[in-house]
């Protein structure tokens, strides 16, 4: 079960690195110091698959295989797979802050062939007993890659070889499987590769206390090994051609929709193997996460179709999804492992009935709460204790952004509500409050705990560009700021034990307002308390700025003890 605690929401892809992109190297094993010196207990990441075009990790070639950017190369150089001076010839880009696609995707693969070419017979062994354990995905993923190399990256959809596209026999497969047996073998060992870095990382932030959540798309992309090697589980025609696709209907926010695009899925197939697919890509995920997230609950209730070729998701229909035959299959196969429902929006009535009958917690979003003009059940006095409270996703702005885009109306509420101060600070009141509240876990983003706004947002839904690049600058997770995430998560701990007394109740608005008023108040209060002591102990002044007689019983002067 989820404790009552807190983590950070923090890419793989925005950690720092000389190489482009964040990785499961160095960068990643600080990352984890930082979140136990922090006092965190939870590590939030987006999905960890490979990426198509658009670069979003929601739109993955697969949802079993790993990202291989994600692969660090400095670690393959003290494997001797690489040389350094390879490493330091490719152009990874002028600005750490962002990731530039365009140059990894140059530069990565030609490395990793490198790689595969100096490893490969050495780990011959290693690789096949990594192909036994993973043969339900790892051999089509991997042929899946070949076969896109082969017809030029194309869409499996426009192939121009319809046997293999259509998969019309065994021999076709095993045929491009013989022909292609060099870039096979170059996607098997990657995917090797990266399993390898990430169980080595897995076990060394288990081994300081921290869990994993992990994020789950609830579909999958239509140009993936999942809907090519089993289309019988999708809404396809009898040319593997979509007869709808998914996406959500117009809303306050887009007056379009959004039209992901993502094939649906042909629930009364998978029904008949007792949803054994969704099983497969369950355990899958459980391989890599402790928690996981499943994005876009509501679809499992009813989702929106949309017609096959239309631009916009308005034309499209509500359509009953399979409810709890599929939710509760998965939460009694895995009863170990924690799930977190995104249900956020507006759930229809028969949604907040699916997620009661599932147990699982739902979230709560700080940026949603502050609505001046209609009540808000995502404020944190309404918070209920079986839910997650975020400062905002990966799909909102940061913090220190929010502040400036949203109606002032709002964010005027958000200082009353909170009793936020300029000496505490915005972000520190914000994550304060939501530590405060009675959901089981509180997560922020990376970005509100270092403060940054304009030009750090991880991702703007409908739009197609400027996405996913945002990363960390090295050295921005100071201990300065794991001591001070330290310090509120300890006295939210304190807080929660004051909740639970009162049977983790809702309290009244003036009743939350004033207590998380007053816990900001406190916090504030014993830094500035903390740091002016530690400030005359090291300059000899008792607490009226007199300097303090040494031992000698000689007594400094101001200056003196200034220096």
């Amino acid at each position: 079960m989820i404790e009552r605690s807190s983590g950070i929401l923090m890419p793989i892809s925005s950690l720092p690195s000389p190489h482009g992109i964040g990785t499961m190297g160095k960068a990643a094993y600080d990352f984890a110091d930082f979140l136990a010196a922090a006092g965190q207990k939870y590590w939030q990441l987006l999905p960890l698959g490979p990426t198509s075009y658009g670069d979003s990790p929601y739109q993955s070639f697969s949802s079993f295989a790993g990202n291989p950017y994600f692969i660090d190369l400095d670690l393959l150089v003290k494997d001797k797979l690489l040389t350094r001076a390879e490493v330091n010839a490719c152009d990874w880009g002028d600005d750490p802050r962002y990731v530039d696609y365009g140059k990894i995707y140059a530069s990565r693969f030609t490395l990793l062939k490198k790689a595969k070419a100096c490893g490969f017979t050495r780990d011959r062994e290693a690789v096949a007993a990594f192909e036994r354990e993973n043969e339900r995905w790892l051999p089509n993923y991997a042929l899946f890659m070949a076969l896109k190399r082969h017809f030029g990256m194309k869409s499996w959809t426009e192939w121009d070889d319809e046997d293999i596209r259509c998969r019309t026999s065994s021999e076709v497969i095993e045929r491009y499987r013989a022909e292609l047996r060099e870039d096979v073998e170059l996607f098997t060992y990657i995917q090797f590769l990266f399993f390898r870095q990430w169980e080595a990382l897995k076990a060394y932030i288990h081994s300081l206390g921290i869990r994993i959540i992990g994020d789950l798309p609830i579909y999958v992309a239509m140009d993936s090994a999942d809907v090519w090697a089993e289309p019988e589980m999708f809404q396809l025609d009898e040319h593997n051609v979509p007869t709808e696709v998914s996406g959500v209907p117009p809303d306050c926010f887009s007056e379009d929709g959004q039209l992901w695009g993502n094939p649906l899925y042909n629930y009364e197939a998978m029904a008949k193997d007792g949803f054994g697919w969704w099983i497969r890509r369950i355990g899958g995920a459980q391989k890599l996460y402790d928690v996981i997230r499943i994005d876009h609950f509501r679809g499992f209730e009813s989702y929106w179709a949309i017609p096959y070729g239309e631009t916009t998701a308005k034309n499209g229909r509500w359509v009953k999804g399979p409810g709890m035959s599929l939710v509760g299959v998965l939460t009694g196969w895995f009863r170990d492992l924690d799930f977190i429902a995104e249900d956020l929006g507006y759930p229809s009535p028969e949604v907040v009935q699916l997620l009661s009958d599932s147990g699982l917690p739902g979230m709560k979003v700080l940026e949603f709460a502050f609505d001046s003009r209609d009540p808000s059940d995502y404020l944190p006095h309404s918070c209920n204790f079986n839910s997650i409270c975020y400062t905002g996703t990966h799909d909102n702005a940061p913090l220190a952004l929010w502040r400036t885009e949203a109606d002032k109306a709002d964010i005027a509420f958000a200082k009353k509500y909170l009793g936020l101060n300029d000496e505490e600070g915005f972000n520190a009141g914000i994550i304060r409050g939501g530590m405060s509240c009675q959901s089981r876990l509180f997560v922020a983003q990376m970005q509100d705990y270092l403060g940054l706004g304009k030009g750090c947002r991880m991702n703007t839904p409908g739009t197609s560009s400027g996405n996913w690049q945002w990363r960390m600058l090295s050295g921005e997770a100071s201990k300065k700021l794991a001591y001070w995430a330290a310090s509120v998560a300890t006295l939210s701990a304190a807080s929660s034990l004051l909740l639970s007394a009162f049977g983790r109740d809702p309290v009244g608005e003036l009743t939350g307002t004033i207590f998380t008023a007053c816990v900001g108040y406190l916090i504030t209060y014993a830094g500035k308390s903390l740091g002016e002591k530690i400030s005359r102990n090291r300059h000899g002044l008792d607490a009226d700025g007199n300097p303090l007689p040494d031992p000698s019983g000689n007594t400094l002067n101001n200056e003196e003890a200034k220096g």
